[in-house]
């Protein structure tokens, strides 16, 4: 008996359903650090990167992103299954590879004791090799079990992962014909208010207030979700909740009211979830650069706002404030836009711009 193989096996499988119980199953943050899921992250999510920014067209870099969520999620579940296979492989071993052929009689090589770990595992039952005395069999029935959950415990966490991604996403598109594409404040505001007359606006606040709940929620128990990405390539959560953000902020820095106080509501929420998201990603807040809103910028949207006759940037040093709400925000989504590779929405829409609805490849 190798008492250090079987120490070494436990603690592999250990490590492993640790890490499956915390990604899967655990409704929470995870403090921990040192993880299977995060080390394997940082291995695969760096190169990947490195490689897209490297592509000068923006669709194919979208594109080429858009499959690291799926493939990182398909990858993990196959590095934990290799992983628990090769722990009860040692287990094995350490036992003294106490199985039996079919054809051969009685063996004693570890790679016999891997395919048995791996045809226990996923339960395939093949039966040339079986475990000879009663420590392995025990052993073989609980990898069988374990085999079997672990493959349940996936299957009933693709569809909810499915699920959430579809909850974040269905805001995120309604977004395209109520704040254009890319989206703006500046157009959201065009879109919602007509002079005094803010209520579009404050049940939008409204309802993108609870979006950025569910969007803290869901991505702080599923954190691979912030790799998927938009349908669209000027669509993303980011970019959305940047959207939410910047109005709210335009909002508060005016005259107290009504849809002053949904503003700040929002705000809150929407600010609370860049700041965690910020934290599970490890993006350190940085402040943009270049300024999303220069000078000439922020003249050209006081004008705007002033066609629309929209009571907004007017009253005591509005301008101040929005750039003290500006500060409690954009490092941070600014630090996810650059490590997801994410743009930011301008402030301002672009000229002759076109809503994603309004184009197609047909009519190219």
């Amino acid at each position: 008996m190798n008492t250090l193989a079987i120490i070494s096996g436990i603690v592999l499988i250990l490590v492993v359903l640790q890490d499956g119980f915390e990604t899967v199953v655990l409704p929470r943050r995870v403090m921990q650090r040192v993880r299977l899921a995060r080390l394997f992250y940082k291995v695969t999510w760096l190169p990947w990167s490195s490689l897209a920014r490297k592509m000068r067209g923006s669709s194919r870099r979208e594109g080429f992103l858009s499959f690291y969520g799926p493939l990182y999620l398909i990858s993990l579940i196959g590095v934990w299954a290799v992983v628990l296979v090769l722990g009860f492989g040692a287990v094995y071993w350490g036992l003294g590879s106490e199985l039996r052929s079919s054809y051969d009689g009685n063996i004693y090589d570890f790679f016999s004791d891997l395919y048995m770990s791996g045809a226990t595992f996923f339960t395939l039952g093949f039966g040339d090799i079986t475990p000879a005395s009663p420590l392995s069999r025990a052993v073989s029935i609980m990898e069988a079990g374990l085999g079997f959950s672990f493959l349940a415990l996936i299957i009933g966490y693709l569809p909810a992962l499915n699920g959430a991604f579809s909850a974040r996403e269905v805001n995120v598109s309604l977004l395209d014909g109520r704040a254009g594409s890319p989206p703006t404040a500046v157009a959201l505001l065009s879109r919602h208010c007509r002079g005094a007359d803010t209520e579009a606006l404050k049940e939008f606040l409204r309802d993108w207030e609870r979006w950025s709940a569910q969007l803290l929620e869901s991505q702080l128990s599923y954190p691979v979700l912030g790799y998927f990405r938009s349908q669209h390539e000027h669509q993303s959560w980011v970019a959305a909740l940047t959207v939410v953000l910047d109005t709210c902020a335009l909002v508060m820095a005016g005259p107290e009211g009504e849809d002053s106080r949904q503003a700040q509501l929002t705000f809150a929420m929407a600010r609370h979830a860049a700041v965690d998201l910020s934290q599970i990603f490890e993006t350190p807040p940085r402040m943009p650069a270049p300024d999303r809103l220069p000078p000439s910028a922020l003249a050209q949207l006081i004008a705007v706002l002033d066609r629309q006759e929209m009571d907004l940037l007017r009253g005591e040093n509005p301008l101040v404030r929005l750039a003290e709400l500006r500060r409690m925000y954009e490092p941070y989504v600014y630090s996810l836009s650059e490590h997801l590779l994410m743009p930011l929405p301008p402030w301002l829409p672009e000229q002759d711009a076109h809503d994603a609805w309004e184009t197609t490849a047909w009519e190219r």
